[in-house]
């Protein structure tokens, strides 16, 4: 009795008023958040990704006063997770945690079981973590240029670590491949820690790896940076030359982090998100566990987000097309 009260009466305001379901939905929407959110993180407990879920979920529950549930499920490249907010309720009370895979899985698998353009509206870009490339500290490559050379003079015989094929520093690798007109050897690991581990060994010579990573072996005085894939200077690194300055012009890579939620939430919702994470990126002390992490604090509307995720779609997409890479 209880639904068909409902029904009649939605009935009733629809006709009366003229408003459409997607319109009451809306109208719905305004009272956002009424009951616990869950943020889906499609890694395990630790690293940065979780960090943030969790931090931003706490700011949230202080901010909304509702109940924030951090779920971590990876596996699959990240597409476990994500794949289960692509098929979550739009209704912004499921939320990714979306980070580099995001935009390199669809041409990294034959099959998704989601379409990443379709499924998901972006919230906010939350910050991003630039790619250096580092060298163990007994290397006599010391500044890009010695880098490039010894490249070119061996073609193919210098190796590097990645972190396994398709994998963010594999890729940001075959970037620089591409960009700088060199043939390098790749010796994949299980992750950055034993690749780093080596390098500090001596048993790769060079990698690109996302700044959390390194900074550990970089203060311990293992490896040396050589340089870093921003755009200008780091704040993180200032002291360190950009790959655009040293040699490689335009070259560019990083690894990012931001939320979505699944496509057809109401448009209310996702600008109330947006805001308040913004908020929560401007306190001091979430930029001081973002620089501690080795992050930059970004920030940012939806539009700016899609906008940025289109980019990197677009430039892993030539990437793994040309270079043929896969991750199955």
């Amino acid at each position: 009795m209880r639904i068909k009260t409902v029904t009649y009466f939605l009935a009733f305001v629809v006709g009366v008023f003229g408003l459409t379901s997607s319109q009451l939905f809306a109208q719905g929407s305004a009272a956002y958040p009424e009951k616990p959110i869950t943020i889906i993180v499609p890694y395990p407990p630790g690293g940065f990704n979780d960090t943030l879920g969790r931090i931003v979920g706490k700011r949230l529950s202080d901010a909304w006063g509702v109940n924030v549930v951090i779920d971590n499920k990876p596996g699959a490249g990240t597409t476990i997770g994500t794949n289960f907010v692509a098929r979550s309720t739009p209704d912004g009370y499921t939320i990714l945690v979306a980070q580099f895979p995001f935009a390199a899985n669809p041409y990294l698998y034959k099959s998704l079981p989601y379409d990443t353009l379709k499924a998901f509206s972006p919230v906010v870009l939350a910050g991003r973590s630039p790619m250096v490339l580092v060298v163990n500290s007994n290397s006599p490559i010391k500044t890009m240029s010695e880098f490039l050379a010894l490249a070119k003079a061996k073609p193919g015989s210098v190796n590097y670590g990645s972190s396994g094929p398709g994998s963010s520093n594999h890729l940001a690798m075959v970037l620089f491949e591409m960009m700088a007109g060199v043939s390098l050897n790749q010796v994949p690991y299980k992750g950055s820690t034993p690749l780093l581990t080596d390098l500090a060994g001596g048993q790769v010579e060079v990698a690109f790896d996302a700044y959390p990573h390194v900074r550990p072996f970089l203060q311990s005085g293992k490896i040396r940076p050589v340089a870093i894939a921003t755009e200008v200077r780091s704040p993180l690194m200032p002291d360190v030359p950009t790959v655009n300055e040293s040699g490689v012009k335009g070259y560019e890579a990083s690894s990012w982090h931001g939320f979505v939620v699944p496509s057809g939430t109401p448009k209310l919702v996702v600008e109330k998100l947006n805001k308040q994470i913004n908020l929560i990126l401007k306190q001091e002390d979430i930029r001081k566990i973002f620089n501690e992490q080795g992050v930059v604090p970004d920030g940012g509307t939806p539009v700016q987000f899609e906008t940025f995720i289109g980019k990197q779609m677009d430039i892993w997409k030539k990437v793994v097309s040309t270079a043929g890479v896969t991750a199955e």
